[in-house]
């Protein structure tokens, strides 16, 4: 019988079974080693590498902004503060799709067109990640609690408190506080990064731009621990902000609302100030805007709308406005003429109605077209006779007549604390030959004589000027801050009280010319007399002026019903009350307003009213000095 054969080998099947049991257990050990040899090097030798950047994951120092500090006029009134408010925020890392997410918001709430726009131009600027980015600013209560319940399908929408910046008198000082926007690449370059690291936004115009490291403060840090969603889940170490200091100016906000309710829809500007300190108590330029507009960034159309707007009312009339002075500088000039000798208050000449110099057909005429007659100094300043100045400013020359106006301010910049200030022109011989490379002709010297043709002035400059007549030649410097409040401590602003003096070879000059200019109110014939009207309590000083925008022919006369109202006279009138202790100077100009008796004077009028009555009535208010009224003669 044959022998059964075997199908399977079991003794080679388990040899073969344990040795490949063998290499897989040595295969396994073997990884098992690498494991934990990479363990040991990643958790022992390489500790402190990956530690640092786990806490750098897990732990971050994130900067505080420092609250921007407030603005108040001299009576403790809030000019500028921050305002607080609420906005919807994105978080760029943790929104799938932004395009998509912001139209869910606007059908929850209310975008404007340019509100995506100018999201994405932020964030354009953002300057760390995860860092959220505004989508729209001022939500109302309702608008927060639309998106509150929404939250839950809007991964990286935020609501977040802010402070913002808010100009509560809006229009009344867009030109004198200025306004804070959103900072620039070019604006982060000039200011200390650090500092400004959690800081969205900075001064851009005014006061706000020019007291900017002042208001801003310091910055604070805090060192945040965060779970795997960026949740802060603890704050580790904190150093608070410091705020910015909070500024008190000589500004008086009634004689301030007086100045523009003056100015009413006419474009025109008013600069008040103290004559003992150079305080400035009014600084009015129209028509203006809304600063908060400013602040959160001003939409496309409405930008436009007023930067072409044919009244200008980003235009700061009150520093930036280069006007001829007309009249307004004819007592400066007529105390240059007694200094150099080139009249008396005795003498006298006979005016036609015109001037003429020898061999020119040209008459330079008078603004009374019959002339004034017998006319001597006081006179000429009290009726503001152009051909007694004329015959003056001849006698003077070009060059004598910018060396003595120049101390009174003309032609240089005041220093003003503000920014964007011009500083006019005052000609001479030198001047033109280097600006235009011409000879000076007589002809120019005459029409300086009565503040036209190429010089120029601010409102600021022609209230400086006033203030220095008022003080008898006491030179005065204007300034907007009184004092700085930093907190336990007033620090007043460097502005030395001392800055010399004009001398006039007989300081009864002084008077004399003093007398003069409240002759041009107070006296029957001189051209403010509208003025007078119920004024009480305090006597004026004053001189009016009106600055040619068109020129007109030899043959003909100005009309002023025929002329279009961009192309009429400006109207200005510089003037300080009381006459004996003056508290307060003021020039204004109203743009195209013709006669500066009729229009300019009564603006001023108003506005000394505003200040000087309240302290009539209250002596509590502030002292006043002797505010006597003269007798008119």
């Amino acid at each position: 019988m044959a022998k059964p054969s075997t199908l399977k080998d079991h003794f080679r099947e388990g040899r073969i079974f344990n040795q490949r049991s063998l290499i897989a257990f040595a295969f396994v050990i073997c990884l098992t080693m690498i494991l934990i040899a990479r363990m040991i090097f990643l958790q022992v030798a390489e500790y402190d590498k990956y530690s640092a950047q786990s806490d750098e994951n897990r732990v971050s120092v994130e900067p505080i902004a420092p609250t921007r500090g407030l603005i108040f006029d001299r009576s403790g009134t809030l000019l500028a503060d921050n305002q607080p408010t609420y906005s919807v925020s994105l978080l760029k890392e943790r929104v799938p799709d932004i395009d998509e997410t912001i139209a869910k918001i606007g059908q929850i709430i209310e975008l404007k067109d340019t509100d995506p726009e100018r999201f994405k131009k932020r964030l354009k600027q953002r300057r760390r990640p995860f860092t959220p980015v505004a989508l729209r600013y001022r939500l109302s209560e309702e608008e927060i609690a639309k998106i509150a319940v929404h939250l839950h399908r809007l991964p990286g929408v935020e609501i977040e408190a802010n402070l913002v910046r808010n100009y509560p008198h809006k229009q009344m000082l867009a030109h004198t506080t200025g306004y804070v926007g959103r900072i620039n690449e070019a604006e982060l370059k000039k200011v200390d990064g650090n500092n400004y690291s959690a800081t969205e936004h900075i001064g851009k115009t005014g006061i706000e731009k020019f007291y900017e490291d002042t208001l801003h403060g310091m910055v604070g840090y805090q060192t945040i621990e965060t779970d795997a969603r960026g949740r802060i889940t603890n704050i580790l170490e904190r150093t608070d902000p410091v705020p910015g200091s909070n500024l008190h100016l000589y500004l008086d906000l009634p004689t301030q609302k007086a100045s523009i309710e003056a100015l009413g829809e006419r474009r025109g500007a008013v600069v008040a100030i103290d004559p003992e300190t150079g305080g400035v108590l009014a600084f009015a330029s129209m028509p203006a805007f809304d600063p908060n507009l400013f602040v959160t960034g001003i939409d496309f159309k409405t930008y436009n709308a007023l930067n072409t707007s044919k009244a200008r009312p980003l235009f700061n009339r009150a520093i930036q406005g280069q006007y001829p002075p007309g009249s307004t500088v004819k007592p400066m000039i007529g105390l240059g003429g007694i200094e150099t000798k080139v009249t008396t208050w005795e003498y006298t000449i006979y005016d036609p109605g015109w001037y003429k110099l020898e061999n020119d057909s040209r008459f330079y005429r008078d603004w009374k077209k019959y002339g004034h007659g017998m006319v001597n100094l006081e006179k000429a300043v009290m009726q503001s006779c152009d051909t007694y100045f004329y015959e003056m400013a001849y006698n003077m020359g070009v060059d004598s007549i910018h060396d003595f106006m120049k101390p009174f301010g003309f032609g240089e910049k005041t220093g003003l604390d503000i920014v964007s200030e011009r500083s006019g022109l005052l000609p001479s011989r030198a001047w033109k030959r280097t600006a235009k490379n011409q000879p000076w002709y007589p002809g120019e010297t005459l029409i300086t004589g009565i503040g036209q043709g190429y010089m120029l002035s601010t409102p600021l400059q022609l209230a400086v000027a006033t203030a220095i007549v008022a003080n008898r030649g006491k030179i005065i410097k204007p300034k907007m801050v009184e004092y700085i409040d930093a907190g336990n401590a007033k620090l007043p602003v460097p502005n030395k009280t001392d800055h010399g003096a004009i001398e006039l070879e007989d300081p009864e000059n002084w008077d004399k010319m003093i007398e003069a200019m409240r002759k041009v109110v107070h006296h029957p014939r001189g051209t403010a007399t509208k003025m007078l009207k119920d004024l009480k309590g305090y006597d004026i000083a004053g001189k009016t002026g009106t600055a040619q925008v068109l020129g007109i022919a030899q043959d003909e006369e100005y009309d002023e019903e025929k002329i279009s109202e961009w192309h009429r006279d400006h109207a200005l009138f510089v003037g300080f009350a009381p006459v004996v202790n003056p508290k307060i100077a003021v020039a204004a100009i109203i743009e195209n307003g013709g006669s500066g008796g009729s229009t300019a004077s009564p603006v001023v009028r108003k506005v000394m009213d505003a200040y000087l009555v309240p302290r009539l009535t209250n002596p509590l208010v502030g002292d006043t000095g002797n505010l006597s009224v003269g007798d008119a003669p």
